[in-house]
């Protein structure tokens, strides 16, 4: 009511209304007003790709921080989009359906569902969204409302908590959990776990969602199916939502096996699944994602969608659905890019992992995903004294790593809760999804650093 009354109060000084003349200048108060940022980004300002990308750039260093591939998609995509944006049909060059591209939500719809044991509507059942990233924002703006709790696995793919907190929701964390012991450390992705009374402690009457991310970043967690089904009974029990964001789902390690929640008994119709075409074929600047799941629940991120985005490249979407029609023939065949992909990264993920424990660093050896983190408590690092006395000691180390050696990497505290993040300030995260060339430079400057020492 305040701000109703002053700005039309403010709008009939300045048209000279019976409490002012013309052009008279408004009440300082309603000058200020428009000026406040809206609450809703207020204390999410900071970005960390922003930061670590910029000073990555300054010092020209070996960039395994961001988590894209530094190599081409695979031929048969880069052929499909020179096919689509050189051809003919004048309409690839144009507005397709708001909510997907016929052609790829009905590849998707029928892929998807073969490996959910589901039909999917292809016009009710999925939208196509601007990258996974646009995905979970219309997720959280169309499911969590003011008030509502959010459950969310520590740690976290960073923009969980900022995009909650501007839906007006309340995020609450419980962490995945080390198994090992001082003595015995945990080497494995596979030996960080949730507690599941822990777990069950976090639902109550408020909460509206858990977010699950498998294979998981930073960590490359691929979740066992045991572990999913206590989420599932917790979010079937409770009647939560669960958005499951499965971005490296074809991208897994050892004969691990990537489960869909959503493939779990009652969880279709509790799920939200989000995925990457991005991270499906190598080509994460393309921005194609969707999101998975009931009608009747999908239809609210298509309001979101429909009054903010609007529409998702034409072009990329045929090429997606081209990529993946000619996946779906082949799929589980060697031939099968999707089949191939996860052993070409396998083989990069080694690498490093040998150079990394050659050089007595830690890793924690992935079971899926981009990346991998690396324990640093052990290295005994003299480092400059912070500027800013709360700055954990892993950005301070990443920085340092930045500016003196020469290699980029991200701080695993960034991936935690401001109330945690202390105590996970002891890793960093590296990216292994890169040209041998890149892999090579980093394994000179680890080997090097290792010699000085």
């Amino acid at each position: 009511m305040w701000r109703r009354t002053a700005l039309s109060l403010g709008r009939r000084q300045l048209q000279g209304g019976p409490r002012g003349h013309a052009n008279q200048v408004p009440p300082a108060s309603f000058r200020m007003s428009h000026k406040r940022p809206a609450r809703r980004i207020l204390g999410v300002e900071k970005n960390i790709w922003l930061e670590f990308t910029e000073m990555a750039a300054k010092y020209k260093s070996v960039d395994l921080g961001q988590g894209f591939p530094n190599f081409s998609p695979p031929d048969f995509v880069r052929q499909a989009f020179s096919d689509v944006v050189s051809g003919e049909d004048c309409l690839m060059h144009q507005y397709t359906r708001a909510f997907g591209h016929p052609t790829l939500v009905k590849i998707l719809a029928k892929l998807y569902g073969q490996l959910l044991g589901q039909s999917i509507d292809p016009f009710g059942d999925i939208l196509v969204t601007v990258g996974a990233y646009e995905a979970l924002f219309t997720a959280f703006q169309a499911l969590v409302d003011e008030g509502d709790e959010v459950i969310i696995i520590e740690p976290f793919f960073d923009c969980y908590e900022p995009m909650v907190k501007m839906a007006g929701g309340h995020c609450v964390f419980v962490p995945l959990r080390p198994k090992g012991t001082p003595d015995k450390p945990a080497l494995s992705s596979g030996e960080w776990a949730l507690d599941p009374d822990e777990l069950a402690s976090k639902f109550t009457e408020r909460t509206k969602a858990i977010v699950l991310n498998t294979p998981h970043n930073p960590l490359g967690k691929v979740f066992k199916r045991e572990e999913l089904q206590v989420i599932a009974e917790l979010c079937v029990k409770h009647d939560v939502l669960c958005i499951s964001d499965e971005v490296y789902e074809w991208i897994v390690f050892d004969g691990n096996e990537h489960i869909k929640i959503a493939s779990l008994p009652g969880m279709w119709a509790q799920t939200v699944t989000i995925g990457s075409a991005g991270k499906t074929f190598s080509a994460t600047g393309w921005k194609v994602g969707w999101a998975i799941g009931p009608h009747r629940i999908l239809k609210h991120l298509q309001t979101v969608h429909q009054n903010s985005v609007y529409h998702t490249a034409t072009a990329a979407q045929e090429a997606v659905a081209r990529g993946f029609q000619r996946e779906l023939d082949v799929l589980g065949r060697p031939e099968s890019y999707l089949f191939q992909l996860p052993r070409q990264l396998q083989e990069k993920r080694n690498r490093l992992v040998e150079c990394l424990l050659s050089v007595g660093m830690r890793p924690i050896i992935p079971e899926g995903g981009y990346f991998l983190i690396v324990d640093i408590s052990a290295l005994n690092v003299e480092l400059p004294e912070p500027a800013d006395e709360e700055e954990p000691y892993d950005y301070r180390f990443a920085k340092w790593l930045i500016k003196t050696k020469g290699m980029a990497t991200i701080p695993v505290s960034a991936f935690y809760s401001l109330g945690h993040r202390k105590d996970f300030a002891s890793y960093i995260r590296l990216c292994y999804v890169k040209e041998d060339s890149t892999l090579e430079a980093a394994e000179k400057i680890l080997k090097e650093w290792h010699l000085t020492k």
